[in-house]
């Protein structure tokens, strides 16, 4: 394979001077295999100065101006505000380093201006506007139309394209925990929220409507893959009425943000950022057939937590748990 990007070349010169190519696409692959080969430098604690920079590259975000932020940040509560104060304080709330690094104020203003954008985009095709009256189109121009450059990568997370369908889009159970990461390894709230809306619009945005149906198709690949992966393991779960919509709903609902530790989760997120956030499917299948033995050795208490499973599922919108049950049962 022939490389444009020098395995000497560290990702701070590639920042500063750019790819010593003229092909955007290739470049792109050359940045995506040093991701997975070299990983993003990191502390301990996983923070990097540059993670956000090539995050927001494999987004393909383009720049954002801070007075767009501000402006969304100015207009106050959105219609989502309650909402999003009912899910902010409980945000990764055992995490020490995410506790450490963002205030829930932060997280509360990315979040109530990204419910202001998606609200607003929403009426804007409701009233046939042109334009959202939160974005200034002389400020924050629209991105160049780069979807055959993502779809090199794969595209996004499975299930999520929007389609015509004209159910709400804003704020939906999860986002919280999806802006966390972004939160943790930006450089300030403005980064945060031009990577944050680049990613549940471009990357997910079936994961942002009323019927999360991208979350509900995605529940239903994991099934599909582990039969096809490890059918005894799936023969053996949905024998005892476990299926994915019940033990993997909280790693496809925040793509595995929901599972500590936070500097993981964070290579994790390099890798799907470069190669696609249909991934966080087979991720997941992955993380079941790693533990395969554990589960299949642990009927008595499969049995014994079908129960608290089920009573999961039917409280899930008042607990908004983020605890993946197999965690639990394998923990016994």
């Amino acid at each position: 394979m022939s490389q444009t990007i020098s395995p000497n070349t560290d990702f701070d010169t590639l920042l500063r001077r750019g790819p010593q190519t003229t092909t955007i696409s290739t470049a792109l692959s050359d940045l995506r295999y040093k991701v997975l080969i070299d990983g993003i430098p990191a502390s301990a604690d996983g923070q990097s100065d540059i993670r956000i920079y090539l995050w927001l590259i494999l987004l393909d975000s383009p720049p954002v101006s801070t007075d767009v932020y501000i402006d969304l940040v100015h207009q106050g509560s959105s219609p989502a505000y309650s909402k999003i104060r009912n899910d902010t304080f409980r945000t990764l709330a055992t995490d020490p380093l995410f506790r450490r690094k963002v205030s829930e104020n932060s997280l509360t203003r990315v979040l109530n201006a990204v419910a202001w954008k998606l609200h607003d985009a929403h009426e804007a095709r409701v009233n046939g506007w042109l334009s959202p009256p939160t974005l200034n189109p002389a400020s924050s121009p629209p991105p160049p139309d780069t979807s055959s450059l993502r779809s090199d990568a794969g595209g996004g997370a499975g299930g999520s394209q929007a389609g015509e369908k004209t159910d709400y889009v804003g704020y939906v159970q999860g986002m919280n925990v999806l802006a966390a990461p972004f939160l943790y390894v930006a450089r300030s709230e403005a980064e945060a929220f031009a990577a944050f809306d680049a990613f549940i619009r471009r990357e997910c945005p079936g994961y942002i409507r009323g019927s999360m149906e991208g979350v509900h198709r995605g529940l239903a690949l994991v099934d599909e893959v582990l039969g096809i992966c490890d059918p005894k393991l799936y023969a053996y779960l949905t024998s005892k009425g476990l299926h994915a919509s019940i033990y993997a709903f909280p790693s496809v609902l925040t793509m595995c943000a929901c599972t500590p530790p936070l500097p993981e989760v964070l290579q994790l997120w390099d890798f799907l950022f470069a190669y696609g956030m249909h991934l966080n499917i087979l991720c997941i299948v992955a993380q079941l057939v790693l533990i395969r033995d554990q589960i299949l050795s642990a009927e008595r208490y499969v049995d014994k937590h079908i129960n608290v499973a089920n009573g999961r599922m039917a409280n899930l919108n008042q607990s908004k748990s983020s605890t993946p049950l197999l965690s639990t049962i394998t923990s016994q």
